[in-house]
């Protein structure tokens, strides 16, 4: 026997009376829209949504192990700068003395200096005590002497010079000392995790003219990834670096009998010198040597090859020509395996999120795209890498209408692993709406309403059923 449900007559009067009005207001002149009002939106969830794209791999090459490449140092690192990629590490986080590579925070720190209009290569600088009694690579400065900011510049970066070095870091900040403490909040900043400085120059403490060392007996230490770090600040926020690192000679006075060497032998140029054209490295413009019995030998390299930049750090090498025979084997590593890629272009339709809504819109919803492209470095040959993608909207409370067009709504993050690296790359870009979203008239607005507000009804009615 069925179950029959019973109702109340104060039940029955209220359904009889609410059907009677809905058939009343589907006949009626606006009935086309309350119709359309009260279509239910399509389902959209606000907050985080994440998307895994459905690509393929495509046949790329299969990157060596590390090993394979017989690196015979303390440390080693490849890094791609403008993602940040690591493609090579070898004890990369030990810090180590890293000697005249020390000199790139003073070179990036001088030229931001420039660039902030605080110094001019054209000034002039004269020399202090400090200067002047350096040892190891230098140009020989007397106290009193006087030479443009440009011309220690580039003593420091061609010659290595640590009395140029030392010159202009009290030039900057008054002392070399003052100088230390700006190199190590810089440091921080960039994210440089090990790196500590005691000087401008790289040297031990105990080569230090005494009356100047600092009081501390720590030494100057920094890892090969703090070592790139650097470098890629260099590299991206001064990229007319390569102006002073290619010089290959430099006759700082008129009555040195001979010029400066450039101690980096890896430079392309060199490719024609009888000494060095063994060791000349196609694409390479910078930037770094260093060498102290503590330290080793190290290079810091960068090179550029099909529109591609990689920074290379090698220390610990046993001997100058050691340190570049290594970074020629890094490089080729970065060159020979990966490329960098456009895996996402700049506009795009986000699959599964290609509407966000619209309070008191025209329309209830607004197309939206990404505000710019994304570049991966990925193995040579890959097609379509497989790049995840999360999505976060605004809180749609916030998405009123009128909402100009390419206004921001959201934002999308892009993550990408080459498979072997434990590193992922990571990018989030902008969700901005495609067009604009205009207010409705007032007429539509309350059309809306009522049609909402019998959709809600209807489905409560139906409830009760």
């Amino acid at each position: 026997m069925k179950y029959m449900r019973k109702f109340s007559s104060k039940q029955f009067v209220i359904k009889t009376a609410t059907v009677g009005l809905l058939l009343n207001m589907l006949v009626s002149p606006v009935s086309s829209v309350l119709a359309d009002a009260v279509k239910t939106p399509a389902a959209t969830e606000s907050g985080t949504a994440a998307t895994d794209a459905t690509t393929t791999q495509a046949t790329a090459v299969k990157i060596p192990s590390v090993d394979s490449l017989g690196l015979n140092l303390k440390s080693a690192l490849l890094m791609e700068p403008t993602t940040g990629e690591v493609l090579l590490s070898l004890n990369a986080d030990v810090p180590l003395p890293p000697a005249s590579m020390t000199k790139m925070m003073t070179e990036y720190l001088v030229a931001d200096a420039v660039k902030k209009g605080e110094l001019s290569w054209d000034k002039k600088v004269i020399v202090q005590e400090n200067a002047s009694k350096q040892i190891g690579s230098r140009i020989f400065l007397a106290q009193g002497d006087e030479h443009t900011v440009k011309e220690l510049y580039i003593a420091m970066a061609v010659g290595s010079a640590n009395d140029a070095t030392v010159a202009l870091a009290e030039e900057v900040s008054g002392s070399e000392q003052e100088f230390v403490a700006l190199m190590n909040e810089t440091a921080q900043e960039m994210g440089m995790k090990t790196a500590y400085f005691i000087n401008s120059t790289g040297l031990d403490r105990a080569d230090m003219p005494a009356k100047f060392r600092p009081d501390t007996d720590r030494e100057t230490v920094m890892s090969a990834m703090d070592a790139a770090l650097l470098a890629k600040f260099i590299v991206t926020e001064h990229p007319d670096f390569t102006e002073f690192t290619t010089i290959q000679s430099y006759k700082f006075r008129e009555r040195d009998k001979e010029p400066m060497i450039n101690y980096n032998w890896m430079l392309e140029a060199n490719k024609d010198v009888t000494n060095f054209k063994a060791y000349a490295y196609p694409g390479l413009d910078g930037l770094k040597t260093g060498h102290t019995t503590n330290a080793g030998n190290c290079f810091t390299g960068t090179a550029v090859r099909d529109g591609m930049r990689l920074i290379s750090v090698v220390m610990g090498a046993n001997s100058e020509a050691h340190r570049f025979t290594e970074t020629k084997k890094v490089l080729d590593f970065g060159f020979n395996n990966f490329e960098i890629k456009q895996v996402v272009a700049p506009k795009a339709v986000i699959a599964g999120n290609e509407t966000v809504p619209v309070l008191k819109g025209k329309n209830k919803d607004v197309s939206v795209v990404t505000d710019a492209g994304v570049t991966f470095i990925v193995p040579k040959g890959t097609v379509s890498p497989e790049i995840k993608t999360t999505v976060v909207t605004n809180d749609p409370a916030t998405l009123v209408a009128p909402i100009a067009g390419a206004s921001k709504v959201g934002k999308v993050t892009y993550s990408y692993q080459v498979e072997g690296i434990t590193q992922i790359q990571e990018k989030t870009v902008n969700l901005i709406t495609a067009e604009e979203a205009e207010k409705a008239g007032w007429f539509k607005l309350l059309m809306r309403a009522i049609g909402e507000f019998f959709g809600d009804l209807f489905k409560g009615i139906k409830n009760l059923f």
